[in-house]
């Protein structure tokens, strides 16, 4: 076969994966070509995921604030608990209808996605009176000063008030993923960007008659960015020509598939709760070395996220394959899947370590020219990055865990890893040790390495073959 020819056919595959994934069937033919079509739209929809946080930090980090910036750093701590249980849900999601796509009980499925959808919105309801009632308190018990909260409680109060769209964002792109239907999450997401992107910069400054309104434009213009991507998800669940569809006879509230997705949602959201809280506590652990600590933080750990959400792209695309090779009574191919998208994982992160370690002062200096800032924020992604190659294959091996539906495992994983290790040697280095910021960074790469290890040693013993959900 010529190089033209394989461009050509490169170019078609990749064309083919940004359109819908309507009618394809990942329980056949190639594996390398199913991670293909998953992973692309998966890969680009994360890291429009974690565009939302870099764009927020770099136009922030403009108005020369490390306030601003640590109330961001704050503010996202928090979130990661709301992150955590519209993941924990988005996976249940992800792995119920994974499976009743791969059994062709399409009926099931959508009404699967229907439940799903209840239970977001009872969940951000009571999250919207918590966020905006008591946003004081929440910065407070943080470790945020009292003059940051006066100024810009109103970034926190917005982001936690708008928490719906970022549960149901979440949630209807787990619905997607499990239909194997990742191009609509990935166009939302672009859609909902782009509109951040655009409102971001006018929102904070200012411009002709909207009023400069600083950090708390940002949290405006990313809900609103947020909640034009629903909008757009809402029209192709009801309108749209995938494999599912919300329809009158779907919208009966069924408490027996409510319960299985609680059921099979529970651990999943335990396993990011307990390493959510965790990232809270080392937050609070380097709030102990000021605002510039804290500030730099923030900024690397936007970088991080920006670099490792695309790698869970191709972690999620392997939980589909593994649900629906499942379903289609194929446990051998599934296991074949996810070793094959961890390696093409480890190859993607091996590239992002070396970046980090090469060009880590140019990137940090994208958002802040303060010598303070950046020291803490190269060192944070240097560190950090030093275990990325573990982390490739442990990310894949939980999502597989979690598609065939067995989320207990990494739920045990993560508590011992997180909160028995991770936060207890954190503390030790960075305070008694007296190492200051990077003990917690040194911490980071051991603990997620150690997890990683761990998980890989439990799934090769394959007892999650034989889950039922």
């Amino acid at each position: 076969m010529s190089i033209i020819t394989k461009i050509t056919s490169f170019v078609r595959l990749f064309k083919q994966a940004l359109t819908s994934g309507e009618n394809l069937d990942y329980t056949k033919g190639s594996i390398d070509k199913a991670i293909f079509l998953l992973s692309v739209p998966m890969i680009l929809e994360m890291s429009m995921e974690s565009v939302f946080a870099v764009v927020d930090a770099y136009f922030v980090g403009r108005l020369n604030d490390n306030d601003a910036v640590a109330t961001i750093g704050l503010t996202e701590s928090v979130l990661t608990l709301i992150y955590s249980i519209a993941m924990g849900f988005s996976m249940g999601a992800t792995a119920m209808i994974a499976r009743r796509v791969g059994e062709k009980d399409i009926k099931s499925a959508e009404v699967a996605a229907v439940q799903t959808l209840y239970i977001g919105l009872a969940l951000s309801t009571v999250i919207f009176f918590v966020g905006v009632f008591l946003s004081d308190d929440i910065l407070r018990l943080m470790g945020g000063s009292e003059d940051l909260i006066r100024k810009n409680i109103g970034y926190t109060q917005y982001m936690l008030g708008g928490n719906i769209t970022i549960m149901m964002l979440f949630l209807i792109n787990g619905i997607f993923r499990g239909a194997g239907d990742a191009s609509i999450a990935m166009r939302s997401l672009i859609l909902s960007n782009g509109i951040n992107i655009v409102l971001d910069p006018l929102f904070i400054f200012g411009w002709g008659p909207v009023p400069a309104m600083g950090v708390e434009g940002a949290a405006i213009a990313t809900v609103i960015g947020r909640g034009s991507g629903v909008v757009y998800q809402l029209y192709h669940l009801v309108y749209g020509k995938g494999i599912l569809k919300i329809q009158v006879s779907n919208l009966a509230v069924r408490w027996d598939v409510i319960k299985r997705l609680v059921s099979v949602s529970m651990g999943g959201i335990g396993q990011f709760l307990i390493a959510s809280a965790s990232w809270i506590f080392l937050y609070r652990i380097i709030s102990h070395f000021g605002s510039a600590a804290m500030a730099g933080y923030t900024f690397a750990i936007r970088v991080i996220i920006f670099a490792i959400l695309p790698a869970w792209g191709m972690a999620n695309a392997a939980a589909t394959l593994v649900g629906q090779n499942l379903g289609a009574g194929q446990p051998d191919r599934a296991e074949k899947s996810v070793w094959r998208a961890a390696f093409f994982n480890m190859i993607f992160l091996a590239i992002i370590t070396f970046l980090f370690l090469m060009f880590a002062r140019p990137i940090l200096n994208l958002f802040s020219d303060d010598p303070e800032v950046i020291r803490n924020g190269v060192k944070c992604l240097q560190i950090v990055s030093i275990g990325y190659v573990f982390y490739a294959y442990g990310m894949v091996v939980t999502q597989a865990f979690n598609g065939a539906g067995d989320t207990r495992t990494p739920t045990l994983i993560n508590f011992f890893g997180f909160w028995l290790f991770q936060i207890p040697f954190a503390y030790s280095l960075a305070i008694l040790l007296e190492l200051g910021s990077p003990g917690v960074f040194i911490a980071i790469a051991v603990a997620e390495s150690s997890i990683a290890l761990a998980g890989i040693w439990i799934f090769r013993r394959g007892k999650w073959k034989m889950v039922k959900i």
